[in-house]
């Protein structure tokens, strides 16, 4: 995220920052200790996906492994659960909470969860707005164009809304995640205090990014008064 201006309002975004850098440690080493830790039961996340999609009802969505570290995510267009290949074959608390968040989504999308559809129907609007919302400001601000300096506002301010969105998709992923793995006994009622810590740290990460965002957005506006 370009910043563009260093002034005074830049320590708007000292506490972002540390929010931000304190969250990717969290959950590197919240990941590195429960992927030491395997699951009694000893199902892989690949495994652990597949039954909470069909004890679900869902049949028509694929598990598949995917290349990278954390690359896990749902992609609602092809209807598949991508697990990074560490939580695809594994079997450790880390992997099975990772596969069942991402079955939480594709759990929301099976349902029609309204805070889902509402992320992805501004998902293209906010691909443009972010690409566009720093150049628009800087030449307003060059150009001394205030209604460019406004439409970079709106546009970075529809970013802003969308990480809004995203924190209660993400939250109630993992919510569901949580209630399917202890309900169907595929973590034993001690191991999903374990699942919880790994699936709270990845959602600070979005409470960093959220509040980057929002930050961000104030000291724009902060700037164009000046």
């Amino acid at each position: 995220m370009p910043f563009f201006f260093f002034d005074s309002t830049m320590i708007l975004l000292i506490p972002a920052l540390i929010l931000a850098i304190w969250a990717q440690i969290k959950v590197k080493s919240t990941y590195k200790k429960y992927q030491k830790i395997s699951s009694s039961r000893g199902l892989s996340g690949a495994e652990a996906a597949k039954q909470i999609l069909h004890q679900s009802g869902i049949y028509d969505v694929e598990v598949k492994a995917v290349s990278g570290n954390l690359s896990d995510h749902y992609d609602p267009r092809s209807k598949q659960v991508c697990l990074s290949e560490a939580n695809y074959r594994g079997s450790s608390l880390a992997a099975l909470a990772i596969a069942a968040h991402e079955v939480g989504h594709a759990i929301q999308h099976h349902t029609g969860y309204a805070a889902l559809q509402l992320r992805h129907s501004i998902l293209p609007v906010t691909n443009i707005a972010s690409w566009a919302a720093f150049p628009l400001f800087f030449l307003g601000f060059i150009l001394h164009t205030s209604f460019l300096i406004n439409l970079g506002i709106i546009f970075f301010g529809a970013v802003v809304a969308f990480h809004f969105v995203t924190l209660p998709v993400e939250f109630n992923a993992s919510s569901r995640a949580l209630k399917q793995l202890e309900s169907q006994g595929l973590l034993m009622s001690q191991e999903v205090s374990g699942a919880r810590k790994m699936l709270s740290a990845a959602a600070l990460t979005y409470v960093a990014a959220a509040t980057m965002a929002l930050l961000q957005l104030i000291r724009l506006i902060l700037i164009s008064r000046d």
